[in-house]
């Protein structure tokens, strides 16, 4: 770890800074000026930038919550399911079935369902401003779809060499919606309030006001409609694993958010932990850690560092945005990578691939080093089918 102390307060990174962008290094820096924040704030070796706040950032904040500080997609995160299916009982067109199938159940990239789906309790009278209500609609459609982007479905293989599937989704447009509303009010209440801000995308509520209320109160509705769409993905992937090859055995699920804020306490104080792209990790709790498309992925128990606020990574982290990964790398060579790699590629358009290639990401392997003091993989996984939105 290493620390810059030149701000209001401490920042922590758990990886080398030369390895830091220089982008992501300033937004680091903003989140330590901020007047709220507690005690220090973290980067995660997978950190990079973001919008206002870097991805693989921790920021807590004393009586106060930043809607940027949790980003967009709230309640992004992993599910994790294991199986009793041996890998090697299934041919390569056995696994292209499977994707197959997934894909004719589960709508990926901007597709939504045609209906909607059976509404949740907690959707059926949540209390929004009206611009967000009329969002229910197309949230009930978009339950149990997989998004585009790095939102994927990845049907991997354990030690052991029985087959396991990964999630990686959140909370769709819903999310989304609920992120802009309440970061546009944040920016207007800090100017109305003449807050000074490291940068203005960093704006926040006092918890004690209505709109503060009324943001924590979206978010974590927000949050439930994530975990809700990821265990509606994974009841499709296990349906259609059954269907081919089952009956079979499935392990219990584990799903966990990497944007979201929290109540905690540390260092003796109540604070609001914004994750934003990092997973919670305390002692013995489960963490997933994913790499891309055809680099390892792993699962993992946190061991509780207070220095991270008790988070690790939540993946490889970009090294390219998504335009620059496509000027420097066609389909062709990607496609090859997968290729070479011996993997089923599900997807309905390969233009935009190169996004999400192992090439545009950090090196997962050199990621879980620099976190050992955050997390202790316990199980290392190969991917066999990767379905990207």
């Amino acid at each position: 770890m290493e620390i810059i102390k030149s701000e209001r307060i401490p920042l922590y990174i758990f990886s080398s800074i030369s390895s830091i962008e220089p982008d992501c290094l300033r937004q680091a820096k903003n989140i330590s000026n901020l007047e709220p924040a507690f005690h220090h704030t973290s980067l995660m070796p997978d950190a990079h930038i973001g919008y206002g706040m870097p991805i693989g950032g921790i920021l807590a904040l004393k009586d106060a919550i930043c809607p940027n500080a949790v980003g967009v997609d709230i309640g992004c995160g992993m599910g994790y399911v294991s199986t009793n299916l041996p890998s090697n009982s299934l041919t390569k067109n056995d696994l292209r079935q499977l994707v197959d199938q997934i894909m004719r159940d589960v709508p990926t990239g901007f597709s939504i369902h045609k209906k909607p789906r059976p509404a949740p309790d907690f959707l059926k009278a949540p209390r929004l401003p009206q611009s967000l209500m009329n969002e229910l609609d197309r949230a009930k459609k978009s339950l149990g779809t997989l998004g585009g982007g790095n939102h994927f479905i990845d049907i991997q293989k354990d030690p052991q060499g029985n087959l396991v599937v990964l999630v990686h989704s959140g909370s769709r447009h819903f999310g989304y919606a609920i992120a802009n509303y309440y970061h546009k009010k944040a920016q207007n209440e800090c100017t109305v309030k003449n807050r000074n801000l490291p940068n203005g995308d960093l704006a926040y509520f006092k918890i004690g006001s209505v709109l503060g209320q009324e943001y924590i109160y979206a978010m974590q509705l927000a949050m439930q409609y994530a975990r809700e769409n990821r265990h509606q993905l994974m009841e499709a992937a296990q349906e259609s694993l059954n269907n081919l090859f089952g009956p079979l055995e499935f392990g219990e699920q584990i799903n966990a958010h990497h944007n979201y804020a929290a109540l905690e306490e540390h260092f003796g104080q109540k604070v609001w932990v914004h994750r934003k792209g990092a997973i919670r990790a305390e002692k013995d709790e489960p963490v997933i850690v994913p790499g891309c498309m055809t680099s390892h992925s792993y699962i993992g128990i946190g061991l509780g560092n207070p220095d991270s606020f008790n988070s690790c990574a939540h993946g490889a982290g970009r090294i390219l945005g998504r335009k620059e990964a496509k000027r420097k790398y066609n389909v062709r060579e990607i496609m090859k990578d997968i290729e070479d790699h011996n993997i089923v590629l599900g997807k309905k358009s390969k233009h935009d691939i190169a996004e999400e290639c192992r090439f545009s990401y950090k090196d997962i392997e050199e990621v879980i080093q620099y976190q050992s003091s955050l997390a202790k993989m316990t199980i290392r996984l190969t991917p066999l089918a990767v379905i990207v939105g």
